[in-house]
C-alpha cells in the first residue's frame, strides 16, 4: 500500500532500492506518528474537516495502535512502503471512511517531519539524562580523590602538580558545556513543521498553533517552505551536540588509557572489568575505553556525513534525505551505550595515592620554587633563571607544599559553582511540558 498510489506499479527493482531499510528506520518513529496524527485530527475537527463522532472513533483506535507500539506487538507489514501509511491503513481497515480523512491537510513530508523531530527531542531527553549521571558521577570523584596530587603534562612531557580532583572535575565542566550543545539542539528540534504539508502550505484554514500546543512544542517553525528546509538541517545540529559529548568521552578515555598503563599506573580497574590476551597471561586491557575512544571518534564524523548528504540541495523536499534517519538513529543509542559503560566503569576505579613521591616528578615543582621566589619579591624573570640555574647543577630542592588556592585550581575546584551552571541549563530544557502535552493526546 502507499498513499501516492494510482493505477501503475512501481517496478519492484525500483521499490527495492527507493524504499531501502526504511520500513525499520520508521519503526523508531511510529510513537510519533501516531502521536503527530492524534494533534492532527484534533486540529481537523477544530476547523470542521471531522466530525466530533469521527474524531472520538479515530483517537479511540489511534490510541490502541499507539498502545500496539508500546507492546512490540506493531509492525509495518510487507507491501506497505512506510510507517504513515501502516497506520493509515489500520485505522481504515478497522473503522472504516474515518481512516480515510486523516491525510487532509498534510503531506508524507511533513508528517515524517513532525514524527522525526519528536524522535529528536525524546532522544535527546535519553541522552540529556545519562550525561547529567555521568556528570554526577565525575563531580563527585572529583571531590573524593581532591587531595591525590597527579602530575600534569604539556606535550607529554612532566609539566606542573594536577590532581585527581582537577583530572575528574574537568571532564564533569565540559560535559556541563556539551549540555549547552544538547540544549542548543533540543531548542531547534523542539519546533513545530506540522502544517507546512509538501512544503507549501494548504488551502485548508489548518491551525498549526493548535497542533503545537497539542504536542507539546516549544515554537513553531512558521514559514512553510523553512519548515521542510530544517529536514536534513535538524538532524545536523542535533549530530553536533552529539559529536559534541562523543569528544569529551574520548579525549577522557584516551586519558583512562594512558593513566591505566604501567609506566604510570595512576588508575586501575578489577580484573572482571578488563579484558585479556590470547598469548599474554599477563595482560588486563582497557577494552572498554578503547572501544569507547573508537565509537565515540566516529560519532564525531555525523555532522560531516548529514552535511555531505544535504548541503548541496535546493529548498524543496528530495528523496536524498531519506537517508538521513540511517545515519542519525543509530548514533543515539551508540552515544547512549558509550555514556552508561563509561559511568558504570568509574563506580570501580581506582586512583593511586602517593604519586608524585616518585623521584621522576620532582620537577613538577619548578614552577612552584619559581613562585614561592616572586612571592618573596624576587623578579619573576630572575626567579625563572635562579630555578633554571639550580635543576642544570642538580640541587633543585621539592618545595614542603604547594599551595593552589584561586577559582579552579587544586586547591579551589569549584564543584559547586559548576554543578549551579549545570542545573541552570538543565532547567531549560521543557521535558515536562512535553511529557503532559503526550499525556492528554493519549487520555
Amino acid at each position: 500500500m502507499k498513499l501516492w498510489a494510482k493505477n501503475t506499479d512501481v517496478q519492484k527493482e525500483v521499490e527495492q532500492f527507493t524504499v531501502g531499510n526504511d520500513r525499520e528506520l520508521d519503526m523508531y518513529l511510529a510513537p510519533f506518528d501516531v502521536l503527530g496524527s492524534l494533534a492532527h485530527i484534533t486540529m481537523l475537527q477544530s476547523i470542521d474537516l471531522l466530525s466530533k463522532e469521527e474524531l472520538e472513533l479515530l483517537k479511540k483506535e489511534l490510541v490502541k495502535i499507539y498502545g500496539e507500539i508500546e507492546r512490540s506487538e506493531f509492525k509495518i507489514e510487507e507491501g506497505v512502503e512506510d510507517v504513515h501509511s501502516q497506520v493509515e491503513y489500520l485505522l481504515t481497515q478497522r473503522i472504516g471512511e474515518a481512516g480515510k480523512k486523516i491525510h487532509s491537510g498534510r503531506s508524507r513530508n511533513d508528517q515524517v517531519l513532525v514524527d522525526i523531530k519528536q524522535f529528536l527531542r525524546y532522544e535527546l531527553k535519553q541522552i540529556v539524562g545519562s550525561t547529567k549521571q555521568l556528570f554526577d558521577t565525575l563531580q563527585s570523584l572529583s571531590e573524593e580523590h581532591k587531595d591525590k596530587l597527579l602530575p600534569g603534562y604539556t606535550h607529554l612531557q612532566i609539566a606542573m602538580p594536577s590532581s585527581f580532583g582537577l583530572w575528574f572535575g574537568a571532564y564533569a565542566e565540559s560535559l556541563m558545556d556539551d549540555m549547552e550543545f544538547l540544549l542548543a539542539a533540543y531548542k531547534v528540534a523542539n519546533k513545530n513543521p506540522l502544517g507546512s504539508a509538501a512544503g507549501y502550505g494548504s488551502s485548508f484554514p489548518l491551525n498549526r498553533t493548535m497542533t503545537t500546543e497539542l504536542l507539546g512544542f516549544g515554537a513553531l517553525n512558521h514559514n512553510v517552505v523553512y519548515a521542510q528546509m530544517t529536514r536534513g538541517k535538524t538532524e545536523k545540529l542535533v549530530a553536533m551536540a552529539l559529536a559534541s559529548v562523543a569528544a569529551t568521552l574520548s579525549k577522557f578515555a584516551y586519558d583512562v588509557c594512558l593513566y591505566i598503563n604501567q609506566n604510570f599506573g595512576f588508575i586501575s580497574f578489577p580484573d572482571h572489568l578488563t579484558t585479556g590476551s590470547s598469548i599474554m597471561p599477563h595482560k588486563k586491557n582497557p577494552d572498554v575505553f578503547e572501544l569507547i575512544r573508537a565509537k565515540c571518534n566516529k560519532l564525531q564524523a555525523l555532522p560531516n556525513d548529514l552535511t555531505l548528504l544535504t548541503n548541496n540541495l535546493p529548498s524543496g523536499y528530495f528523496r536524498d534525505m531519506q537517508v538521513t534517519k540511517a545515519v542519525i538513529v543509530p548514533a543515539f543509542q551508540e552515544l547512549e551505550d558509550c555514556l552508561q559503560i563509561c559511568n558504570y566503569m568509574l563506580q570501580h576505579i581506582t586512583c593511586k595515592d602517593g604519586i608524585l613521591k616518585d623521584e621522576k616528578y620532582k620537577y613538577l615543582f619548578s614552577v612552584e620554587v619559581v613562585n614561592n621566589q616572586v612571592l618573596e619579591g624576587v623578579p619573576f624573570r630572575e626567579a625563572y633563571k635562579n630555578v633554571g640555574l639550580a635543576i642544570e647543577a642538580e640541587n633543585f630542592k621539592i618545595p614542603e607544599s604547594i599551595h593552589h588556592t584561586h577559582e579552579g585550581s587544586i586547591g579551589n575546584l569549584c564543584t559547586a559553582q559548576i554543578k549551579a551552571e549545570m542545573e541552570k541549563v538543565i532547567k531549560e530544557f521543557d521535558f515536562e511540558k512535553v511529557e503532559k502535552a503526550i499525556e492528554n493526546l493519549l487520555k
